[in-house]
């Protein structure tokens, strides 16, 4: 009887869970069963899913106290996400479950939802999908909430959430007006008011509306009573009085960050400590205050993870102070700290280039600058700049190089024999010294590995230490000791010395170089036993010298001949040489002064050129440009280069500078004359041109805006004189230009177009066949009557491929060409036909050529060849 009364109750309960199940049903146990399976079982999981997604967020994410704080800390696109890392998955779980708690669990009945637990469904969705940067699916999910549950008591929620939308979609303005009618309701308070307040000032940063800003976050710190997010909005604030300027609202607001002490985390203290510091004055302040607060902060165990930013204020400090031996020294302790912090290693590497350009060591400051740009982001705004600084070092340097080099070789050569061989004594000397240094300490690394080897041998005891678990110290079967191949790292090493495999194979290198290899026995320190010891010990070490001389005598670097045999005596490899280094110092001029603005660096630089007999052509514009660097500085050098201009090169365009008081632009005289110059070629004004450029060559002698003019010369000629000087030309642009841009054509051209001009010859297979006239220059009135003739014959034929040209063949000759014809048997006897026929009866001698061998002719200027074989 109980058993069957056990079993209508279950019937019935199953019955009653079946008729609950239902989402049709507006029933007290529908909505109750329906709202508490979603609020502990379905939503219960996503949120602990998205809770642990953010919580991983945070971890995760690197804040960049350099610029100001969002309000908010953000998963990483799939564009920033580095190799091997791999999107949040709770984020997607919390998703999934929020979706399944709408579909499973909703209860819209008569177009109103019975359920209470849905709208926190699509919270949580929203929140899921922005996380993951799906914006738009998120403000779907937030604008439903605000349109199909206005009473929710999440309302305040979504709008806030609906307006980081907004914000990551760039709608900021549309996220203020908002954001800003949220705030006119009265019933805000506590979270909800700290978060519209945090989000409104967001918007602000971002429209760099700072000054609302300010207020903004000043309520959302009130508000919040979450201790990370308040420290999080006082630094905020007082970044913000930073970008106005405003310096002791800013220092009360980082001082407020240090005294919640452990309240904040540790970062936000650090940085304020740092922000703080960047107020200081390094004058007048109090300096040993300064250090007894850093050193201290340094020495705290708790800041170890902060010892790259407290090291590097140590080093502003120095640098500030101008003790760039200390700075450096910190500035490296910086970097060897292993910084996460990209800017500040790069900050670091920059402020070290600086110090070293300060110094004039362009060398150290070109490597330390590109170590700034390996860890510098090329978005960062100081990317370019210092990219573009970089690449004028490295023009500096190399010609620096080039200049060293150079003028070591030349000082070295001018030397006589003996002088030769007493400089390169003292250099093999301090070689030896150096190389013997090397092999020292190569040595010592030897004998510091076979000693670990040894004691691996021998068997032994190494613990090690790993975390808070102790190692054996019972010996292992077999091998009781097993060091590692290489040196572990410091962090695991034990601090006891005769753990540490490391210091006890330095131990017994020292007391083998203060004893000996002892015997052990008893007395171990007698004399006699030490006399014998240190005798063999001795002869080893005879030995071993013996053998290092032996082989230091054999090395050809230890001899002075290795060296002199290598120096150049050719005159003409000295003297390019000269060349080479007075091209570098001009060069090295022109960057100093245009690009750097190291006026005193540039006038060494060119004053340099003038003292090492440099070629002609360099000699006008060092003038000038020295005379443009003392302009204003030193009257009477600054005089002293302009009479020498005006005297020396009184036809120059900087004589007519000098003389029009500033008022003769030299370029733009320059630029027309050229585009004047190269209209007239490409016209086909060649004999005009020749006339004009000679005129400019001479007029800019001496000029670095030659160059162009020597290329367009060598076009000229070369249309004129044929491929011969055109080549001739090119390589006198190479020569004496080898540093522009224009050297770098020319020789372009010289290595590919001049090759396959010269690989041109006669007897080529040709399409068509010309009739030519030799006639002299000018025969447009001489030849008038044979122009008008053959105009009229190519007009009757009424062949469009038969056509006229009056070329230009060289100075005082020229070609009358008629083109077109298919084999040379039809040009003679069309050429026959023009000396019978009444109506042309020309007399002038014509010769059929084949259109191939034309261009020949043209390119060599083989034209009398080809007529005396006719």
């Amino acid at each position: 009887m109980k058993t069957i009364k056990n079993k209508y109750i279950l019937l019935l309960m199953g019955a009653a869970l079946f008729w609950a199940c239902s989402t049709k049903k507006d029933s007290f146990v529908n909505r109750n069963f329906h709202a508490v399976t979603t609020e502990y079982n379905v939503l219960f999981n996503g949120n602990e899913a998205l809770v642990k997604g953010i919580s991983d967020v945070n971890a995760s994410y690197t804040d960049d106290f350099w610029e100001i704080l969002p309000t908010e800390r953000m998963q990483a696109t799939e564009e920033e996400l580095k190799p091997g890392d791999k999107k949040n998955p709770n984020f997607e779980r919390a998703e999934t479950k929020a979706t399944k708690a709408i579909q499973k669990h909703s209860m819209n009945i008569g177009g109103y939802e019975k359920n209470p637990q849905i709208d926190e469904a699509y919270l949580m969705l929203g929140k899921a999908r922005y996380y993951e940067h799906r914006y738009l699916p998120a403000l779907e999910a937030f604008n439903y909430i605000l349109y199909k549950y206005p009473n929710s008591n999440n309302v305040y929620q979504a709008k806030v959430w609906r307006e980081k939308v907004n914000i990551r979609l760039e709608n900021e303005k549309l996220a203020i007006k908002n954001l800003k009618k949220s705030l006119k309701d009265t019933k805000l308070k506590g979270k909800d008011l700290a978060d519209i307040n945090a989000v409104l000032t967001e918007a602000y940063v971002k429209t760099n509306a700072i000054d609302s800003a300010v207020a903004t976050i000043k309520i959302a710190r009130d508000e919040t009573k979450v201790k990370e997010e308040r420290a999080r909005y006082t630094f905020i604030l007082g970044q913000l009085y930073e970008k106005l300027n405003y310096k002791d609202s800013a220092f009360a607001a980082f001082q407020e960050v240090i005294d919640m002490k452990r309240k904040s985390p540790k970062p936000y203290t650090i940085f304020s400590h740092f922000k703080q510091a960047a107020q200081f004055d390094f004058e007048r302040g109090d300096t040993v205050a300064f250090h007894k607060k850093f050193d201290k902060m340094i020495e705290d165990i708790e800041n170890r993870p902060h010892l790259d930013i407290l090291y590097h204020q140590k080093a502003l400090f120095y640098d500030a102070k101008n003790n760039d031996k200390q700075a450096i020294k910190y500035y490296n302790k910086s970097v060897k700290s292993l910084s996460q912090d990209k800017y500040l290693v790069a900050s670091n590497y920059r402020n070290i280039s600086t110090i070293y350009y300060n110094q004039h060591n362009f060398h150290l400051s070109k490597k330390y600058l590109d170590s700034t740009l390996i860890h510098l982001n090329e978005k960062h705004r100081e990317f370019k700049p210092l990219k573009k600084k970089l690449n004028t070092l490295t023009e500096v340097v190399k010609y620096q190089d080039i200049i060293k080099n150079a003028d070591s070789i030349l000082s070295i050569s001018e030397m006589s024999e003996s002088e030769k061989n007493e400089y390169f004594k003292k250099f093999i000397v301090a070689l030896k010294k150096t190389d013997s240094i090397k092999a020292k300490n190569l040595a010592d690394k030897e004998a510091l590995k076979n000693t670990l080897n040894a004691g691996n041998d021998k068997g032994g005891v190494t613990p090690v230490m790993l975390g808070s678990e102790k190692a054996s110290l019972l010996p292992t079967p077999g091998n009781t000791m097993s060091p590692p191949n290489s040196l572990p790292s410091v962090g695991t090493q034990s601090s006891f010395y005769f753990y540490n495999p490391a210091a006890v194979a330095q131990g017994r290198i020292a007391f083998q170089k203060k004893w000996g290899n002892l015997v052990l026995g008893d007395n171990w320190k007698s004399l006699s036993k030490i006399d014998v010891v240190q005798d063999e010990v001795k002869d080893d070490t005879n030995e071993n010298q013996d053998a290092n001389e032996e082989e230091m005598e054999s090395n050809p670097a230890y001899t002075t001949k290795f060296y002199t045999d290598k120096l150049p005596t050719d005159p003409k490899e000295l003297a390019n040489m000269r060349i080479d280094a007075n091209d570098a110092r001009f060069k090295l001029g022109e960057l100093f002064k245009e690009s750097l603005k190291e006026n005193q660096l540039a006038t060494n630089s060119f004053a340099a050129i003038l003292e090492n007999k440099p070629e002609a052509k360099l000699v006008l514009p060092t003038y000038y440009n020295l005379y443009l660097l003392y302009n204003g500085v030193n009257a009477d050098k600054a005089a002293f280069y302009k009479q020498k201009i005006i005297a020396d090169y009184p036809n120059s365009r900087y004589a007519s500078l000098l003389n029009n008081n500033g008022s003769y632009n030299i370029e733009a005289t320059a630029n027309s004359e050229f585009n004047s110059l190269y209209k007239k070629v490409q016209d086909g004004n060649f004999r005009d041109a020749y006339v004009d450029v000679e005129m400019l060559v001479k007029k800019y002698d001496g000029d670095e805006l030659n160059a162009k003019f020597d290329v367009l010369k060598a076009q000229i000629e070369g249309r004129l004189y044929g491929i011969e000087a055109y080549k001739k030309g090119l390589e006198k642009v190479v020569k004496e230009y080898p540093k522009g841009e224009e050297a770098k054509r020319a020789a372009a051209i010289l290595a590919t177009d001049v090759p396959k001009i010269e690989a041109m010859n006669f007897g080529t297979t040709s399409k068509t066949y010309n009739l030519i006239f030799v006639t002299p220059y000018p025969n447009e009135i001489t030849h008038k009557a044979l122009l008008d003739k053959l105009n009229k014959f190519i007009k009757d034929s009424g062949n469009p491929d038969i056509k006229l040209s009056n070329d230009i063949y060289d100075l005082k000759t020229n070609c009358i060409v008629i083109h077109g014809f298919i084999t040379e048997e039809l040009a003679a006897a069309n050429y026959e036909y023009l000396k019978l026929q009444k109506e042309y009866k020309i007399k002038d001698k014509a010769y059929v050529i084949s259109n191939e061998d034309y261009k020949v002719i043209q390119a060599k200027k083989k034209l009398e060849e080809v007529i005396s074989k006719k």
